[in-house]
């Protein structure tokens, strides 16, 4: 069995934290109705994961401060658009995301926000086994983003990347290669980026994982060291991490960066909260404080003349600039998805039993729909099916249903997307729930369709509602797991917990295959299958 992933790491530092100080606020998270616990002593944030190791040192921020923090963690790109749009004004008094880099490009956004602090830094860099970047010289002298994309496409190494739709360090990977590549010296501009779109292909031609989340997929490679030879990430997570028995080699290439300054952000509607912010902040940028982050997570003081005890070596940071405009940005994205990385395959094992009667049902239509194009917010255009991408849909109830393959074109996915949707608007809900019959039926169309299709992100989603009443048992599918090659095996199965599903058994088929378990039970499944999309 594979080691457990992100979901155990989860409860693991809300224990740390309630155990170091008491106070379970210093990393609480939103009860079943979504919402944060709100006191006149706790700063409610919306948050990207990334922030997630600052538990510890929030507990005694608490303690010393009195001002305690509550998480709500989120993909940067979808928490900037919900702040734009002022669905964070209800139910949080800050936000804290890698950078607001993206935040800034939303007009609407600057009247959402007020004063902003950087509390730590960390460069988005490469980062490689031992062996790897001594063989490439990357140990000794940095290359530029150039000679790394001519090495990735002459097949030199392989690593694993975020996507940059879901998640801020694949954002700024992508960001800073394709600055690079442009070769101006200046902000990305539209007409960049076709230009560059031949060298942005060899580049990504190495990359063999994906994920949502840059912990996820640093656990991933650590649970996983032959899948691939390095992964891009936060410097942060690389410090530490080791692959092949030997700590990674940072490469950080010579031609420029993109760091996250981690602002911590008080919103315009949270001006009540302000002597509290101020206090955390205050004391987050303490030199002490500032010492122990660089000492326990690895980020880079934010108040210069901080002594980080050498941890991050001499070398001179080359910031790249940033696009201006959130045209520039978003088309970057589109051009990441639609043409450049390799195409994905999703097998979604859809629960259609009778208990799913009602409005479960129609809110799994309503979150394909979705999926398929019904979502025009920046959000729903960049999880929305893409081009190049084979969907199979496999509804099931007392036994396995009848798959539907749908292959997304290159072109023009309109017809592609309207036949998910007229499949999708057909489910029907009836009988029991054939769940190990039916994800096996799955895990065999996606290991078939690797088969055919082996340069491609492949995975099942499965979905279900209740607990397993029909055909085989999880010890059974366990069995045939057990018995199945190495490449078929590491295709990741990611599970929605929904309505009455049975939580043990649903997650021990992420940790089994290596995937990860998104909870819709308090019913937005649309949610869950948008985040699902930043790891296919």
């Amino acid at each position: 069995m594979r080691a457990p992933l992100v979901r155990r790491r989860t409860v693991a530092l809300a224990a740390v934290a309630a155990t170091t100080a008491g106070l379970l606020g210093a990393c609480a998270t939103p009860g079943d109705d979504g919402v944060l616990p709100d006191d006149p002593d706790t700063i409610r944030v919306l948050a990207g994961s990334e922030v997630e190791d600052m538990g510890p040192i929030l507990a005694d921020a608490a303690e010393a401060t009195g001002v305690k923090v509550a998480f709500h963690y989120t993909g940067t790109l979808e928490g900037t658009e919900r702040v734009a749009a002022g669905g964070a004004d209800e139910g949080y008094d800050a936000v804290w995301f890698p950078n607001n880099r993206y935040l800034s490009l939303l007009p609407e956004a600057d009247a959402r926000t007020g004063e902003s602090v950087r509390i730590m830094s960390s460069p988005v860099v490469l980062g490689l086994r031992a062996d790897v970047a001594a063989g490439l010289g990357w140990d000794e002298e940095p290359p530029t983003w150039a000679e790394v994309a001519e090495a990735a496409a002459d097949g030199e190494f392989t690593y694993g990347m975020t996507n940059p739709a879901a998640s801020n360090s694949g954002f700024s990977a992508l960001v800073a290669v394709a600055t690079a590549l442009s070769g101006t010296g200046t902000a990305l501009q539209e007409e960049d980026i076709e230009k560059v779109t031949p060298e942005l292909t060899d580049f990504f031609s190495a990359q063999k994982l994906t994920a949502g989340s840059s912990g996820w997929l640093a656990e991933k490679v650590v649970a996983e060291p032959d899948a691939v030879d390095g992964l891009i990430n936060y410097e942060s997570v690389l410090m530490g991490l080791e692959l092949g028995g030997e700590p990674v080699t940072i490469v950080t290439p010579s031609d420029g960066v993109v760091t996250s300054d981690y602002p911590l952000t008080l919103l315009a509607s949270a001006s009540g909260k302000q002597e509290k912010f101020d206090a955390l902040t205050a004391w987050l940028t303490t030199p002490e404080v500032q010492e122990r982050i660089a000492r326990e997570v690895h980020r880079r003081p934010a108040v210069p003349g901080v002594d980080a005890g050498g941890e991050f070596g001499e070398g001179v940071l080359f910031e790249t600039p940033f696009p201006n405009t959130i045209d520039v940005t978003n088309t970057l994205i589109s051009t990441y998805l639609e043409s450049v990385r390799a195409p994905s395959q999703a097998v979604f094992v859809l629960d259609t039993s009778g208990s799913m009667d009602g409005d479960r049902i129609e809110s799994l239509k309503s979150a394909l729909a979705g999926l398929s194009g019904a979502d025009t917010s920046t959000t729903g255009v960049f999880t929305q099916f893409r081009e190049r991408e084979r969907i199979t849909l496999l509804p099931f109830n007392d036994l396995p249903g009848a798959p539907v393959v749908v292959d997304v074109p290159e072109d023009d996915k309109t017809a592609a997307l309207e036949q998910i949707r007229g499949t999708t608007d057909g489910l029907y809900p009836s009988g029991g729930t054939a769940i190990y019959d039916s994800l096996r039926d799955g895990y065999e169309l996606a290991a078939q369709q690797r088969a055919e299709r082996p340069d491609t992100f492949v995975s099942v989603v499965l979905m279900s509602d209740g607990e397993n009443t029909d055909g085989s048992d999880a010890a059974a599918f366990e069995a045939w797991y057990a018995g199945l090659g190495a490449a078929q095996r590491d295709i990741p199965v990611f599970v929605v917990l929904f309505g009455e599903g049975d939580v043990e058994e649903l997650t021990h088929v992420a940790e089994l295959t290596g995937g990860q378990v998104f909870d819709a039970t308090n019913g937005d499944l649309a949610g869950a299958f948008q985040e699902i999309r930043g790891y296919q």
